[in-house]
């Protein structure tokens, strides 16, 4: 197939995941998976698994990194620009509609009902996924190991990269000294952690240099963003925490990354221009990082003792989206009306693996909107 083909497919993929993309980055995975090595078998599963675990390696939004990765694996450069900005296009511009009217109007319509649904069904489509990428990953039983404690440890601990970057060093060490090399020093890219702005004057230039950094320093889920966000906008004085929890929900009930709450918030502040260079400068560094991650990743897979702690964070990435499943399912699987969506959900995408999730959701929600008028 040529580049241009190529290039269109993915156009047309990311730009259909920008706009159906809901759950957060497990849920973002968990469609791209299916989408990319079930479907069109662009990727094997180890494949993903390595992306997967190599976006959880950097800072920044992960789905989006994860998007970035693919379209350089498919497409080259113009494949992973491609991508990239298509998977976050449909969520900006969305989020920059109700931005535009939460600044006439101040609030935000009423979508509780039809995101009701939404959640539990999700959570569905993510176990579908992590199910094939789990087997995949257990290569060995101190890999299954690995998973588990990586599981156990994830309720106390709350630091995602701690947790891949400590057991896939550990796992290194034990293959290493279990094969009696001497291993050698690893060191992961250091990043400069410089202190945010703390000033209430924002000019443009000020708020790029802002999310910049957050963009640049940024690990873990949506809700780390949004910490940088209460610490460094709302303390200070430049956006109330009303705006903040509001931008939360907007980042919610949106598809694509939960990042795009950004766009809301730079409007919020600077308008037009303050969304347009807020959103540009949080994702940034996602391009920059994974441009020169992804040609060295296939290196270090040959690599024997990197092999192994790639398959550590492999098993760890896993092991933390089924974390992320199981705390979703206790805030969101409350009463009977979303255990039916959940157990209904459950049994289409494990009993028809062929229906797309894109559907799952739409039943889940409409099924959500018609249960919460009960």
């Amino acid at each position: 197939m040529s580049e241009h083909n190529n290039i269109k497919e993915i156009a047309r993929l990311f730009l259909k995941l920008g706009f159906t993309a809901f759950g957060g980055p497990a849920g973002h995975t968990a469609m791209m998976r299916e989408e990319v090595v079930v479907k069109r078998n662009w990727l094997s599963e180890q494949q993903f698994l390595d992306l997967m675990g190599a976006t959880n390696l950097i800072p920044g939004p992960n789905s989006t990194e994860l998007a970035i990765h693919i379209g350089k694996e498919k497409g080259g450069w113009k494949g992973m620009l491609v991508a990239g900005s298509l998977f976050i296009l449909p969520a900006v511009l969305i989020t920059g509609i109700f931005a535009y009217l939460y600044k006439i109007y101040g609030q935000l319509p009423q979508v509780e009902p039809f995101v009701y649904g939404i959640k539990p069904a999700i959570i569905a489509i993510i176990l579908a996924a992590v199910y094939p990428l789990g087997k995949q990953s257990v290569k060995s039983k101190e890999l299954a190991i690995v998973g588990l404690l990586v599981l156990i440890f994830s309720f106390f601990v709350q630091n995602e990269i701690l947790l891949m970057f400590g057991f896939g060093l550990l796992f290194m060490l034990y293959k290493s000294l279990k094969e009696k090399h001497t291993l050698n020093s690893f060191f992961p890219i250091p990043f400069l952690s410089i202190p945010l702005m703390t000033t209430i004057s924002v000019t443009n230039l000020k708020l790029f240099w802002i999310f910049l950094k957050i963009g640049a320093v940024l690990y873990g889920s949506g809700y780390v963003l949004f910490a940088f966000l209460d610490s460094e906008l709302v303390t200070t004085g430049i956006l109330s925490r009303q705006e903040l929890i509001d931008a939360i929900a907007v980042g919610q009930f949106t598809p694509g990354p939960v990042t795009s709450s950004v766009t809301f918030i730079g409007y919020q502040i600077n308008g037009i221009w303050g969304a347009i260079i807020s959103t540009f400068a949080v994702f940034l560094p996602s391009f920059i990082f994974v441009a020169l991650l992804n040609p060295i990743l296939k290196f270090l897979r040959k690599s024997t003792r990197f092999s192994s702690f790639l398959d550590a964070v492999n098993i760890a990435s896993v092991a933390l989206i089924i974390s992320v499943c199981i705390i979703m399912g206790r805030e969101v699987i409350t009463d009977w009306r979303t255990i039916s969506i959940a157990i209904i959900s459950l049994f289409l995408t494990f009993g028809f693996r062929k229906i797309s999730s894109v559907v799952i959701i739409l039943l889940g929600s409409l099924t959500g909107y018609l249960l919460h008028l009960i």
